[in-house]
C-alpha cells in the first residue's frame, strides 16, 4: 500500500533502513518487471512492516492474466500481493515504539472509519476502502509496506511467517463459516477443493461441523480434501450432489462454477444457508422457486470483518494447519512462476519471499 512522503517524527528501528526496495510491478497483462522504489514512511497512525512472506491469491492471478476482476481494472502499474506477514521496523508518531520488532500478519484493508458501513461495523463494505493489490492500491510483492497499526496483528512465535501470510485466506474461510452459521454438529457441502475450499473445510471442522462434504472435479484434490477435514468427497461429474439427498445445513461455494452453485443450492435442507465465495461468472441463473419454497438464505462473501484474532487462535492452537498448504516457494525475481503455479493440479498455495 502506498504511503505519504517521509515524516520527520517517525520512530525508526535501530537498524538503518534502506532508502529503496526491490518491487515486483505488473505493467500489463502477463508483464512483470522489477523496480527500485522508495521505502515508504508510515503516517502517524501507521507502522512500517518489513515483508517476510506473501501468499499468492487467485485474485492476483486474475489481475496478472486478465487485467481485471469485475469492475476492478488494472489501468496503471500495480504491485500485486495482499496475503502477508512480516516484522514491524518503524512506527508513526502516534504509535508506541514498543511495537518495533513485533512479528505481525497484516490485514490488508484500510477503511475510512466514518461512512455508514464502517459505523455499522461492516468496514469490509466501506465505499472508500483501500485494499492491498486492488487497483489503484499497491500490494506487498515488495520489501516494505505500511499498515494502520490496528490492522497489523501480532502473531506468536509458534506461528510461522508463512502461516501468518495465510491468515488472510483463513479469514475468508472464517467469514464464510460464520455466514453459514456452522455450529457443532452442523453439516456442510463445500464445492471446490482449491486453497479456499481446503481452508474452509479445516475451519468447518474447527467450528464443530459433524459432516463436511467436499466436491471437486480433480481426483487428487478430492484426496487432499480428506486429509484436511473433509469427512466425505464427491466427484460431481460422476454424481450430481443434488441427487444424493445430502440435506445439509449449509452450502459454501468455493468454485465459482454455475453448475456447482445450482447443485449445491438443491442440496441444502429447508431454511438452510447458501454462501457464495468463489470467483466465477459475474452473472448466473439461480433456482429461484426452489430458494423461495425452501426459504433458503443466499448470501455472498466480500472479504471479512474482525477475523484475525480468531484466525490466529485457530492456527496457534493447532486446529487449522496452514503450513501444510504451502506447495511452492519463490523469490521476487520469479513472481511470474508463482502466479502460474496454479496450473499444476498438485499446487495448493505458493509463497513469495520479497526479502
Amino acid at each position: 500500500m502506498t504511503s505519504s512522503p517521509a515524516l520527520p517524527e517517525t520512530t525508526l528501528s535501530q537498524t538503518v533502513l534502506p532508502a529503496t526496495m526491490r518491487t515486483s510491478v505488473l505493467l500489463h497483462q502477463q508483464q512483470l518487471t522489477i523496480e527500485d522504489r522508495a521505502v515508504p514512511t508510515p503516517d502517524s497512525d501507521e507502522v512500517l512492516v518489513k515483508v517476510a512472506a506473501v501468499g499468492v491469491c487467485g485474485s492476483d492471478v486474475h489481475y496478472y492474466r486478465e487485467g481485471r476482476i469485475g469492475d476492478f481494472v488494472v489501468d496503471s502499474p500495480l504491485v500485486l500481493g495482499h496475503e502477508l506477514s512480516g516484522t514491524i521496523v518503524a512506527v508513526g508518531a502516534d504509535i508506541d515504539a514498543a511495537r518495533i520488532g513485533e512479528r505481525v500478519a497484516v490485514e490488508p484493508q484500510r477503511p475510512c472509519r466514518s461512512c455508514r458501513e464502517c459505523r455499522a461495523g461492516r468496514y469490509n463494505l466501506c465505499s472508500k476502502m483501500e485494499f492491498y493489490a486492488t487497483p489503484p492500491i499497491d500490494g506487498a510483492f515488495c520489501g516494505y509496506v505500511t499498515s494502520q497499526t490496528e490492522f497489523a496483528h501480532r502473531i506468536p512465535d509458534s506461528v510461522s511467517f508463512e502461516a501468518g501470510a495465510l491468515l488472510e485466506p483463513l479469514s475468508v474461510a472464517i467469514a464464510s463459516i460464520r455466514k453459514a452459521q456452522i455450529v457443532p454438529g452442523s453439516s456442510v457441502l463445500i464445492a471446490g477443493a482449491g486453497p479456499i475450499g481446503i481452508i474452509t473445510a479445516q475451519t468447518a471442522r474447527a467450528f464443530g461441523a459433524g459432516e463436511i462434504i467436499v466436491s471437486d472435479l480433480v481426483p487428487a484434490k478430492r484426496e487432499r480434501a480428506l486429509k484436511f477435514g473433509a469427512t466425505r468427497v464427491i466427484d460431481p461429474v460422476a454424481t450430481d450432489p443434488a441427487t444424493l439427498g445430502l440435506d445439509v445445513n449449509a452450502f459454501i461455494d468455493a468454485s465459482g462454477s454455475a453448475r456447482a452453485v445450482d447443485s449445491g443450492i438443491r442440496s441444502v435442507r429447508p431454511a438452510g444457508t447458501v454462501v457464495l465465495v468463489g470467483l466465477g461468472n459475474p452473472e448466473m441463473t439461480l433456482p429461484v422457486a426452489h430458494i423461495q419454497n425452501l426459504e433458503l438464505t443466499v448470501t455472498g462473501i466480500f472479504r471479512y470483518v474482525d477475523t484475525w484474532p480468531t484466525a490466529i487462535h485457530l492456527v496457534a492452537s493447532g486446529q487449522v494447519d496452514l503450513d501444510a498448504l504451502v506447495t511452492g516457494r519463490f523469490d521476487l525475481d520469479h513472481v511470474a512462476e508463482a502466479l502460474d503455479s496454479d496450473r499444476d493440479e498438485n499446487s495448493l498455495k505458493s509463497i513469495v519471499y520479497p526479502n
